[in-house]
């Protein structure tokens, strides 16, 4: 997305005068996957503001056409890219991430940035200690090759349905990895693979910064890509949180495609539902 589009969204959202809601995509998604959510958010009186990653093309088939805009992203490149343009917003906005956004919606909240953020299937953080088999294979396409950490990697059919849409039928998963997914950055995945022996891991989150504000992790209760017990182990760090509420949700049936599968909905109310009565 270009900076101008950030840009104007972020003065919409000033001179609505509303509460700011950004959502932050996550890995193999772009900024247009939370369409209908903004949708549902501004009718509900947000000020919905949709940023891109650093150099995100504004649209599916753009991504298809040029996938090396997306090599070199690291966690921490774009968790200051989100910040500096929530600097631009006149009052503190609610956070929505989903998988690596999930992260990064914690990481932006323990900087003091939320009012109140809901990580949904969130990639884990430094301290996480949960690996499920299922997440290993799920990372599978982008950490066999050690030279995808300067890489955009696709995911072929077969790797999204296993990842992201194993829950929902042959049909509606082939038709939302034609709708959705784009080549994505490798540096994160390897970033979040060995977060537990490197110090000064960009995945690290102050989970116990007394202005993070209430926080809501969702989890797919089929998610292969970020289990339950990956989800739990996040909720139970911020958890320890003594200055604001902290609460995990299961989705039962929901895959990690839950955000843009035909059930998004329900994910989309319980989120609104969260925000509403935390801000």
């Amino acid at each position: 997305m270009s900076a101008e589009h950030d840009a104007q969204q972020i003065e919409q959202a000033n001179a609505s005068g509303r509460i700011p809601v950004v959502f932050v995509h996550g890995l193999w998604l772009l900024p247009s996957s939370w369409d209908r959510w903004a949708a549902v958010f501004t009718e509900a009186g947000f000020a919905p503001v949709l940023p891109g990653w650093p150099d995100d093309p504004e649209t599916v088939a753009e991504a298809k056409q040029h996938p090396e805009v997306f090599a070199h992203k690291t966690v921490g490149q774009v968790a200051d890219h989100f910040e500096s343009l929530i600097a631009g917003l006149d009052r503190r906005p609610a956070i929505i991430g989903h998988s690596f956004g999930g992260l990064l919606a914690q990481i932006l909240a323990g900087r003091g940035l939320a009012c109140a953020s809901v990580a949904i299937d969130p990639a884990p953080f430094q301290g996480v200690l949960p690996l499920p088999f299922s997440s290993l294979r799920a990372a599978a396409p982008v950490l066999t090759n050690p030279a995808n950490v300067h890489r955009a990697v696709p995911l072929t059919y077969d790797q999204f349905r296993y990842s992201f849409a194993n829950a929902v039928t042959e049909e509606e998963a082939k038709e939302l990895y034609e709708t959705f997914a784009v080549p994505a950055p490798g540096a994160p995945l390897f970033q979040a693979a060995i977060a537990n022996f490197n110090p000064w891991s960009e995945t690290k989150v102050d989970s116990t910064a007394e202005n993070r504000g209430p926080l809501l992790i969702i989890s797919g209760e089929k998610d292969h890509t970020v289990p339950w017990a990956i989800a739990n182990a996040s909720y139970k760090k911020q958890a320890r949180n003594e200055h604001a509420v902290t609460e995990i949700v299961e989705m039962p049936g929901r895959g990690h495609s839950l955000t843009i599968d035909s059930g998004w909905r329900e994910v989309c109310d319980t989120a609104l539902a969260f925000i509403r009565r935390s801000v």
